[in-house]
Formats: structure tokens, C-alpha cells, sequence
């Protein structure tokens, strides 16, 4: 049985007892330019990671702190058997997994619908190959927050990755 202790806007469970549930964030002081990332598990805030480039994109510190928040807490939820929930406040992050556009992707040879190359595939591809390794009731989910407006989680991460812009 589940035991639900919170839930905060758009049905994000910050805490049940069969999940784990991380919260990611990219931050840059321009875009492009110096940009940090972040994740951290809640509802603590702890454990949590980050790191910074000197020469990047917000959208690339979104996608670097999901797969650094994946290589991390992957192997814990399942060694206790929870399901991982990814929390962002980036729509390029979420609504990729939501909408499937990466099953797209793959079946036009990493081209978007505009058959363009997918931008920051090089970022991408390790990551949608992590996700389709795992069977499908062991890949994590991913929920959307909004930014900026009050969850103490996301602000944590957030002020977390620009803690480690360069």
C-alpha cells in the first residue's frame, strides 16, 4: 500500500513510499555560456549532485542533470525496489518522455520532425539509451513542475545549479 505524505501542483508526489523521487534543474548565466546542473532527492534535498561547464546552454544543463540524477539513483531504486520519479521544470526534458518524441527520433535516425538533426543529441542519445535499457516497469518516470513558483525542491536544485555555474 502506498502512504502518500505529500503532493504538490500537477499531482508530483514529493514522498510515497514505493517511489523515489528526484528533482533536476540546469541553470546559465547566458544562453549560451556558463551553466551548472543539479539533482537532489526528496523530500530532504538529500543526497544530491551537481557539477558546471564553462561554455554551454540551459537546455543542455537540463539534460546533463537528468542523466547525472539517472547514473546516480538508478541503481538505488532498484536495489529497494522504488520506482524512480524524475521532477524538472523543463518542458524539453519532460515532455520528451511524456510525448514519446524520442521513439520518433530513433525511427528517423535521430532527425526531428522537421527532419533536422535533434538538437544536443550528442546528450540525448546516452540518455534515451539508458531509459530503453531498463524494462518498461523499471524506467523512470518523469513529472513537470513548474519553476520558479514556490516548490521548495525545485528551488533547492535550482539554486544548487547556480551554485556551480563556473
Amino acid at each position: 500500500m502506498q502512504e502518500l505524505s505529500r503532493v504538490v501542483g500537477h499531482d508530483v508526489a514529493m514522498h510515497i513510499a514505493d517511489t523515489l523521487v528526484v528533482y533536476t534543474d540546469g541553470a546559465c548565466s547566458g544562453n549560451p555560456g556558463p551553466g551548472g546542473w543539479a539533482w537532489a532527492v526528496a523530500p530532504t534535498g538529500e543526497p544530491c549532485g551537481s557539477g558546471g561547464e564553462r561554455s554551454t546552454t540551459n537546455q543542455r544543463m537540463e539534460l546533463t542533470a537528468v542523466i547525472e540524477a539517472l547514473r546516480t539513483n538508478l541503481p538505488i531504486a532498484h536495489a529497494s525496489v522504488k520506482r524512480l520519479i524524475i521532477v524538472s521544470d523543463s518542458t524539453y526534458v519532460v515532455n520528451c518522455f511524456r510525448d514519446r518524441w524520442w521513439v520518433r527520433w530513433l525511427n528517423n535516425g535521430w532527425r526531428n520532425a522537421k527532419k533536422e538533426p535533434v538538437a544536443n543529441a550528442d546528450l540525448w542519445e546516452p540518455l534515451i539509451e539508458m531509459y530503453v535499457s531498463l524494462a518498461e516497469n523499471e524506467r523512470p518516470d518523469f513529472q513537470w513542475v513548474k519553476g520558479h513558483n514556490g516548490d521548495p525542491m525545485n528551488e533547492r536544485v535550482d539554486q544548487l545549479a547556480v551554485a556551480a555555474i563556473p
